[in-house]
């Protein structure tokens, strides 16, 4: 990597830190608005809704049985061998965070530290009264940790591989989340409701836009809102901001960096999308933002990360 006076090692341990922690909180945040789907609609055909949402997140489903909600939280929330689940990234970000300790403030250790020892036991509770209780610790720790990380850590390198890190992640769950919607998009209005809560966006949407929840707003609100930090163009905005700081342009035309051109492409493409057509071409967006955070991802780790074999979502791009 640039002598930048960190070690490319530290470098990817903030990284993937940042992309572990956000994709934790994302798929709670994700799984928080399917179940809460399934309840609103008694007559959905459970099975075939669980194997939709397996495909979304990347996650192949056992071929041979019918699949119930349980499955799903199985596979995608408490499974702690699988970096694409809650579990299994908590303990990625914290195994990465183990590395990084000289770079990471103590409380941003001890946050992720204490969250991995405590899955277990929410686990457990979640068993007996329900997965909201497990899905909402993941995100309030999510929470912790961010407000950690905003208020302790020097704003240099290590931070901005930890935000681009956090801005790439957040892009592609924010398509994912999107894409539980393309099938029906039209449809009833509490379904929309469902997916601003899991994006965090339900009051500020309401503050923005008024008490009528439409499609066309609400792809409108988590793409293209400037204001919003969880929409698609505030977090691609963060990460070609992160990444001109870590190597600044030089050249007099064109853009020679291979991380930053593909960000800046789907920032511009959205920035500058017809807001009027914009439902019609949701899918179209939703599948070049994670072809986009994906060539990033993988253009950050060959120009910064010294390894044989990079660590990546297995499917990443999907």
């Amino acid at each position: 990597m640039r002598s930048t006076g960190m070690l490319s090692r530290i470098a990817e341990s903030l990284f993937w830190i940042g992309r572990y922690v956000e994709r934790a909180d994302d798929t709670a945040r994700i799984l928080d608005a399917f179940l809460a789907r399934i309840l609103e609609d008694p007559w959905a055909d459970e099975d075939a809704a669980c194997r939709s949402l397996l495909a979304i997140l990347g996650s192949a489903p056992p071929r041979d049985s019918r699949l119930a909600t349980g499955d799903v939280l199985e596979l995608l929330a408490f499974d702690a061998g699988n970096p694409s689940a809650i579990a299994g990234a908590l303990a990625a970000a914290r195994e990465n965070a183990r590395g990084a300790r000289e770079t990471i403030s103590s409380e941003m250790w001890e946050c992720l530290n204490v969250t991995w020892h405590s899955l277990p036991a929410r686990r457990v509770s979640a068993e007996h009264l329900g997965p909201a209780l497990f899905l909402g610790f993941v995100r309030e720790r999510a929470a912790v940790l961010a407000g950690l990380a905003e208020s302790t850590m020097s704003r240099d390198d290590g931070w901005r591989f930890l935000i681009l890190g956090r801005s790439l992640e957040r892009v592609d769950m924010t398509a994912r989340l999107l894409s539980i919607q393309i099938t029906d998009y039209t449809g009833f209005a509490d379904r929309w409701r469902t997916v601003l809560r899991a994006c965090g966006a339900d009051e500020s949407f309401l503050r923005t836009h008024g008490g009528e929840v439409v499609a066309q707003k609400v792809a409108e609100f988590l793409l293209l809102d400037r204001l919003f930090p969880r929409s698609a163009l505030h977090a691609l905005t963060e990460a070609e901001e992160c990444l001109e700081a870590l190597a600044p342009a030089t050249e007099r035309a064109g853009m020679a960096d291979p991380a930053r051109r593909p960000v800046g492409q789907a920032r511009t493409r959205l920035e500058y999308a017809d807001a009027a057509t914009l439902l019609a071409e949701l899918p179209e967006h939703l599948a070049e933002l994670q072809q986009a955070c994906a060539a990033a991802s993988a253009a950050v780790t060959a120009r910064y990360f010294d390894q044989t074999m990079p660590v990546s979502w297995a499917h990443e791009g999907v």
